[in-house]
């Protein structure tokens, strides 16, 4: 055995111990991440969240309009705890624009078409055309929480898409796009009670199955997915915007304002290179 194979048979249980050592020091980052040090207690009053609410969507349409004159796409997605507010959010978005120009795209489990693609084949072919918003309910993401927390896929899988989901986003914000993601966060205890508020109105039943409630009981293996996801692929050119959820009305706000901040930045941007 010469010198550097002594080396690096002598070094690699140390190398080892400092491997675990780093990725333990990490997987604790992740469990006490982002999501801990969110406030869920903002709210607004009701004549607030009336008056915000109604001037902001009027602003969307008339960003809506000069999106489409300047050929600005737009990719908003939407992840978030369950009964977190989602939907609730893509409505007060969307009610004030002109339906030719967008498109929700709610995200279930994949079909046997496209199972046999990459997983983010099916989400790139929903990309919007030039001066379109595509909205996702529900997102590429799912490759790093729920496949990953259920065994959907291989641990090397989730953890190369990291990577994938980053290099995907950079093309479409290098291809002009506007890229927004929101996670509606709220708490345990919230989330219980909206549960049980569905459970007991008949218009609201479908939105609960036993499955939401087994999840639950994942719920820290979910928070720590999702602390990693937010840290791993919150980028300049497509950031995580978390959203304090307990009050619906702070929420809605919250994302209006978001959308018609980031819209406004990159319409001056875009008349401005003339």
């Amino acid at each position: 055995m010469d010198r550097l194979e002594y080396e690096l048979e002598h070094r690699r249980p140390e190398d080892e111990k400092t491997a675990q050592r780093q990725e333990s020091k990490t997987r604790e980052r992740f469990k006490n991440g982002v999501l801990s040090g969110i406030d869920l207690s903002k709210s607004l009053t009701e004549e607030v969240y009336k008056t915000r609410l109604k001037k902001l969507q009027k602003r969307l349409a008339e960003l809506h309009s000069e999106l489409y004159r300047l050929r600005i796409p737009v990719v908003i997605g939407f992840e978030g705890w369950d009964a977190g507010g989602k939907g609730g959010a893509i409505k007060r978005l969307t009610s004030n624009l002109d339906p030719r120009g967008y498109r929700v795209n709610p995200t279930a489990a994949p079909n046997d078409i496209e199972k046999v693609h990459h997983y983010l084949w099916r989400f790139w072919n929903s990309v919007p055309k030039a001066g379109h918003i595509a909205i996702f309910d529900r997102t590429w993401y799912g490759r790093v929480m729920v496949e990953r927390i259920e065994g959907f896929c291989s641990e090397a899988e989730w953890r190369r898409a990291y990577q994938e989901i980053n290099e995907m986003e950079s093309h479409m914000a290098n291809a002009g796009a506007v890229v927004l993601k929101f996670w509606l966060h709220i708490d345990k205890d919230e989330q219980e009670r909206r549960f049980r508020e569905r459970q007991a109105n008949p218009a609201k039943q479908w939105k609960i199955t036993d499955e939401d409630w087994r999840n639950r009981e994942k719920w820290d293996q979910y928070e720590e997915a999702v602390n990693e996801m937010l840290i791993r692929t919150s980028t300049t050119y497509a950031p995580w915007i978390v959203v304090e959820g307990n009050d619906k009305r702070y929420a809605r706000v919250k994302v209006l304002q978001t959308v018609v901040d980031a819209l406004e930045k990159k319409i001056k941007e875009v008349k401005e290179k003339g």
